[in-house]
């Protein structure tokens, strides 16, 4: 039975968290759970927290999670959900899929959190369905998983499988998931007393940048940005940019400047070097194929500009991000 659906069933849930896990993405399933048992005076959402060999996930933060179990054959429940992060081809190995995809028929929902939609994609369960993964990793998804309908949405529900592009997504599908199953008000409560008001829906494209403070400050420099995003490799001219916002080059500039601090050809270059990073970083693509996806028509120029940014050359910070739990240098500024 989907779990959907209205009801007043508790729902039995088993995290498998992976080593180099984000806590964000953990903390946004185990604490809306948390407060909506505390807030509905009795346990909605009943769990366990398991690891592939029974030991303490260590999470990017490098805090430990101890777990109440092992990832065995006997787990059984409502709801799987995997949560996943970086490196996890290195954690999660031929047997685990095998025991993953076995495991999956004994939940009602299976889903993927973050990387997780990888585990479910390697295990085969993605094949012909809809789901998403995280922003970064997207291109690099689509590659190897061509038969998956990927979408760049927060989150996707396909059936029993459901994916989610990240923490803060997760947060939005279990405030979903809290409302469709045990009703709206429930769901406001749970996310009132995280101060948390957000409007988005599943649907709803995850963001290059996050403008939500800046959309109440300023919405036309966030809108000049959308313009931005939406261009990555076909990059516009500042005057094309300011068009399609309907201001002029000088309020354009003059609007970046006092919000931002520089122009708006300097945000649109860290803009395009940002994503260029997040490639060299997450796929295989030559640097070649990375300057041409990001606007750069030249490869000695991107590859200085690159450099002065980040103090690394693209190459040097591949060669950094492949150590486990390592990514390039920030930026200069």
């Amino acid at each position: 039975m989907s779990i959907f659906i209205p009801s007043s069933d508790k729902l039995r849930v088993t995290l498998l968290v992976l080593h180099e896990s984000s806590m964000m993405s953990l903390a946004s399933v185990l604490d809306t759970m948390r407060v909506a048992n505390r807030i509905a005076g009795r346990d909605l959402f009943e769990w366990k927290i398991a690891t592939l060999n029974g030991k303490p996930a260590r999470l990017t933060c490098d805090m430990k999670v101890d777990p109440d179990t092992r990832l065995e054959a006997g787990l059984r429940g409502d709801m799987l959900v995997i949560i996943a992060s970086f490196n996890q081809q290195q954690h999660a190995g031929p047997a685990h899929l095998k025991l993953i995809k076995r495991l999956a028929r004994n939940y009602s929902a299976v889903g993927g959190i973050e990387a997780g939609s990888w585990i479910l994609a390697r295990c085969g369960l993605l094949e012909k369905r809809s789901a998403t993964t995280h922003r970064e990793d997207l291109e690099e998804f689509a590659t190897h998983f061509p038969s998956t309908d990927l979408k760049p949405d927060r989150f996707v529900i396909d059936g029993s499988l459901f994916t989610t592009g990240g923490a803060s997504p997760t947060f939005d599908f279990m405030l979903y998931l809290i409302r469709v199953r045990y009703g709206y008000p429930l769901a406001m409560e749970v996310s009132s007393v995280f101060i948390y008001d957000s409007r988005q829906n599943a649907a709803d494209l995850q963001p290059l940048v996050s403008l939500g403070m800046l959309e109440g400050k300023e919405p036309r420099v966030a809108a000049a940005i959308h313009v931005m995003e939406q261009h990555i490799d076909d990059t516009l001219n500042i005057a094309q940019v300011a068009a399609q916002v309907d201001l002029s080059v000088r309020m354009l500039e003059y609007l970046f400047r006092e919000t931002l601090n520089m122009s708006p050809a300097a945000y649109y270059r860290r803009l395009r070097l940002q994503a260029a990073r997040r490639m060299v970083v997450d796929t295989r693509l030559k640097v070649q194929e990375i300057a041409i996806r990001t606007g750069f028509n030249s490869l000695s120029s991107f590859s200085r500009l690159f450099r002065n940014y980040y103090q690394q050359s693209p190459g040097e910070c591949r060669k950094q991000a492949r150590h486990p739990g390592e990514r390039c240098g920030l930026a200069a500024g």
